[in-house]
């Protein structure tokens, strides 16, 4: 070939080809001791596109050039050529054939004991409101900082599991907090104690989890597999696997799971059927409730019918992609992304109303409250620039408030005048309104951080003052008087997102998420 550009591109091609065939192969040389050798993750996180869905590819190829600060991950820009590490980008964005496996032996080879349940002191080692703490998820690099509510003050920061997910959940009076990692990992950490006791890893890609009102249970929701994994809360010992199949033999991803208190019940979505979950986790469940599903024994990892946890189903007129609780936990309002918003009664198994509701709401950051002798709901919606109110009641919209972009996190308190909501898509990201409750105006739209992402409000115990997180590497917690919105503080932090606060949590504030 005497034409030397078409050498030149006949050299290029053979050698984007030949790293493209290399990627496997450099993956188990380079990758695999930590992320595992079928890239379900090890010592580190999973490499697969379900797991990766937050890191976007030109970011993916940065951490394989550079390494990761403040993780064991290291820099490979001087072992591999660009073309290689974009075969490796390629490669670990690219789906596994066939479903993974991630059963009751690889949860309990995962299981990590770092502190036996009941061997370490009763008594918290510092000096702080143990109702008023916060915790706050640093996703920009991995971490938690624990809060004093009072003061304004860190009282520890410490490292979490790659990508924290869905919510750290509080339990027993506020001694314990579980974390979920995206890859499945849950850990838990004793906050009297500052140290983490216990983890395991109960799936490979994890939605979020939810603790037994009596602190006893953790189930764990998952896309991968297709499961429902429930955990003693103690020191995270296996107690059951639910496989997540309807009623029509569909396997399922589970959308989300959540507590309900007063039913002793666990309440989650199928995110590929249109089935609704309630599972008792009673140690004697009641007789004849719902009805049982094949599961796994933890003891041998054979099936069987019958045991504890069983299941009632309700039949549903869509899918659920999202979904909310109701104050009293008799009721779930479920919104689509295919469209509609339905309310379930839970004793009665089935649809007793549809909302207008158009885009796509996001119920589970949804609040209530008491407006003119009746409960509201009010939620923010990811595609439209509103927030709804609707009568609990009716289940009729009573309200619609403009906002400045499609919003994602909504939050109050018992003791608030005001419901604070971000503009969390579009250009005016940077935005925070607060609005009136009672006549449902927007009376100031705050900026705390311009050109930087606004998120995330919680209340501190007593509703007095409200915590804003700025969504940035170089970003902050935000407080401000609650009553004149004013800033009193700023703390600096690593892309902080959720802020939790004991008292709220675990009191089921109506101003936050169960």
């Amino acid at each position: 070939m005497k034409n030397p550009i078409a050498c030149l591109f006949l050299l290029i091609f053979v050698t984007g080809a030949a790293a493209a065939e290399d990627a496997p192969a450099l993956y188990q040389q380079h990758c695999a001791q930590c992320h595992n050798p079928d890239r379900l993750g090890a010592q580190g996180p999973a490499l697969l596109p379900q797991n990766l869905k937050h890191l976007k590819k030109k970011k993916a190829i940065q951490v394989i050039s550079q390494g990761r600060p403040a993780t064991q991950m290291p820099a490979f820009g001087d072992k591999l050529s660009p073309k290689q590490i974009q075969a490796l980008a390629d490669y670990i964005y690219t789906p596994l054939e066939k479903m993974p496996v991630w059963d009751l032996a690889a949860i309990k080879a995962s299981h990590i004991i770092h502190h036996k349940a009941g061997s370490l002191p009763d008594k918290p080692g510092y000096q702080a409101d143990m109702d008023n703490l916060f915790v706050v998820v640093e996703l920009g690099d991995h971490h938690f900082t624990l809060l004093d509510g009072d003061r304004f003050e860190p009282l520890g920061r410490f490292p979490t599991r790659f990508a924290v997910h869905g919510g750290p959940k509080w339990a027993k009076g506020g001694r314990y907090v579980y974390f979920l990692s995206r890859d499945g990992w849950v850990s838990k950490f004793d906050v009297y104690n500052r140290v983490w006791t216990a983890e395991i890893r109960a799936g490979i890609n994890a939605r979020n989890l939810a603790v037994s009102h009596d602190g006893k249970t953790v189930i764990v929701a998952n896309y991968l597999p297709h499961t429902l994994v429930l955990l003693d809360a103690e020191n995270l010992d296996p107690l059951k696997i639910i496989s997540a199949v309807a009623e029509d033999g569909t396997s399922s991803r589970v959308s989300a799971v959540y507590t309900a208190d007063p039913r002793h019940s666990f309440v989650a979505a199928l995110k590929d059927a249109p089935e609704l979950w309630e599972i008792n986790y009673d140690e004697t469940p009641p007789a004849g409730f719902g009805q049982w599903v094949h599961d796994y024994r933890p003891d041998s990892g054979e099936l069987e019918k019958g045991g504890r946890f069983p299941i009632q189903r309700i039949r549903l007129a869509r899918i659920l992609d999202d979904f909310f609780l109701t104050q009293d936990y008799e009721k779930v309002v479920g919104s689509s992304r295919a469209g509609g918003t339905d309310v379930y009664d839970l004793d009665l198994k089935r649809k007793v109303a549809e909302i207008d509701l158009p885009g796509m709401p996001h119920l589970s950051s949804a609040i209530t409250w008491e407006r003119n002798g009746t409960r509201v709901l009010a939620t923010p919606n990811i595609r439209k620039p509103e927030v709804t109110v609707v009568d609990t009641n009716t289940w009729k919209v009573i309200g619609r408030i403009p906002t400045q972009g499609p919003g994602f996190f909504m939050r109050s308190h018992e003791n608030s005048p005001y419901a604070w909501t971000d503009v969390f898509f579009g250009p005016n990201r940077d935005l925070m309104h607060v609005i009136d409750k009672q006549t449902l105006k927007i009376v100031k739209t705050l900026k705390p951080a311009p050109g930087k992402t606004s998120a995330h409000v919680e209340f501190t115990k007593d509703g007095k003052y409200a915590l804003v997180s700025i969504w940035d590497m170089d970003g902050a917690i935000v407080i401000y008087d609650a009553n004149s919105l004013k800033e009193v503080k700023r703390l600096p932090m690593k892309k902080p997102s959720g802020k939790y606060n004991v008292h709220n949590k675990l009191g089921r504030s109506e101003g936050t998420s169960h």
